[in-house]
């Protein structure tokens, strides 16, 4: 049986990218933006390991590691923005079993859960053990609390407007968007804008996350239909 891990995080492009590694090492995921259905869920789900933000809707939710460990024991691994000292020493008092601070990489998150793993006495997945060695790592991350975009673990500059593009482009992976839909969702729809203004933004964007932007792996054109995102 599959070792179970119940993710709780409202960055929903984090979320997402976090759940598919964890898929692609083994695990089995369940994923909830909202604090308020930890509980529920980890009732119905039944986790081996709890990965949660502290951060929802952009307060601190001090409550919610007490509240996780009046009904289970699994090992909780906190991951958060927040890097103050005083915010993690609390989280670990209050049975967070280990604190991770944004942004990660994802070969280090992975390392942490087999890490809290082995120390409750449970066995690796096979498939992760095997695919840790070929790990493919995530080049580009959205990060929406910081409103910052990291591509090879390095921040790099993006305009308001190519920010929210490629934010709205990457929380629907695989989900074409026409030129006026993407607009509309960034503009409000006012109408204000070219037909082939989006063109100009992709572009630029391209040059900036892709290694080769005439060839582009992440930011893709669906001819006669629009763009989609990659991972």
């Amino acid at each position: 049986m599959s070792i179970k891990i119940l993710i709780i995080e409202d960055e929903k492009s984090l979320a997402d990218m976090i759940a598919l590694h964890l898929q692609e090492e083994g695990y089995h995921t369940e994923l909830i933006y909202d604090s308020k259905q930890a509980l529920p869920t980890l009732m119905r789900f039944k986790p081996d390991i709890i990965v949660t933000d502290l951060m929802f809707s952009g307060m601190v939710e001090y409550a919610l590691i007490g509240q996780l460990r009046q009904y289970t024991t699994v090992p909780v691994l906190v991951i958060s923005n927040n890097t103050l000292l005083n915010i993690r020493i609390k989280a670990l008092d209050d049975g967070a079993d280990d604190f991770l601070c944004k942004p990660f990489n994802l070969r280090e998150l992975n390392a942490r859960i087999k890490a809290l793993l082995r120390r409750c006495g449970r066995n690796i997945p096979a498939e992760s053990q095997a695919i840790t060695k070929k790990l493919k790592k995530v080049r580009v991350w959205v990060n929406d609390y910081r409103h910052s975009l990291l591509v090879d673990d390095r921040e790099v500059e993006v305009t308001q407007i190519e920010f929210s593009i490629i934010k709205e482009l990457s929380c629907y992976p695989g989900k074409v968007f026409t030129r006026s839909e993407l607009m509309d969702r960034i503009k409000g729809g006012d109408g204000a804008y070219l037909d082939r203004t989006i063109d100009v933004h992709i572009s630029s964007l391209r040059k900036k996350i892709e290694r080769d932007p005439k060839n582009p792996q992440h930011i893709r054109t669906v001819w006669g239909r629009g763009y989609k995102y990659e991972m």
